[in-house]
């Protein structure tokens, strides 16, 4: 069974508009020993909060926000799935910024979070709406590859395969897997050393 399809994502928006943010960062070695993901959106950022009283994962103004707006290459450093999976688990949905890495933006984009570029003025622009008492949200359109808020519209940049998925419920891979099982028994049935042993 596919995936619901991501379209947009709106909601209030958290502005950490810093660039090379790490993955250790995001959430710290000493919490990956976790056997489930559950719990990990509680220490996100947390050796930044420890040190930092007034990082916006710590203010309550942004407790509700579901996207994220940061700068360049964002969530680079160490492959660990468990960065996204703690932002999701602390409420993020979408998240904007100038550049990410790689294979973070693929641990994203298989967990249905949306990851779109926009350049350094749009981000500011975004940390201003986001850092506002009103709460205005923030709308991520990965259908128009748009984002808005306050009756301003901007252009942004999505991968086209990342975008398909997403529009399309084809961005969860272990679903994907299940649904063509009997593929994949037929497939394994063809091959002589699944097969051949005695």
């Amino acid at each position: 069974m596919p995936a619901p399809p991501i379209t947009a994502v709106t909601g209030p928006a958290v502005p950490l508009l810093l660039d090379d943010i790490d993955t250790d960062r995001i959430i710290p070695a000493r919490f990956l020993r976790c056997v489930t993901f559950d719990g990990l959106g509680d220490h996100a950022f947390e050796d930044d909060k420890e040190q930092d009283p007034s990082h916006p994962f710590n203010d309550d103004l942004f407790a509700d926000a579901t996207v994220l707006v940061s700068g360049r290459n964002f969530g680079c450093g160490s492959s660990r799935e468990h960065a996204p999976q703690s932002l999701m688990r602390w409420g993020l949905k979408a998240i904007v910024a100038e550049s990410f890495a790689e294979i973070f933006f693929g641990n994203c984009t298989g967990l249905g979070i949306p990851c779109v570029r926009a350049p350094r003025e749009v981000l500011e622009r975004l940390a201003e709406v986001a850092a506002d008492p009103a709460r205005v949200p923030i709308t991520v359109d990965v259908e128009s590859k748009t984002v808005s808020a306050g009756g301003e519209s901007f252009p942004v940049e999505i991968a086209d395969g990342a975008r398909d998925a997403l529009l399309g419920g084809r961005y969860d891979f272990l679903s994907e897997m299940l649904e063509a099982g009997e593929a994949i028994e037929a497939s394994a049935s063809r091959l002589p050393y699944l097969n051949a042993f005695e």
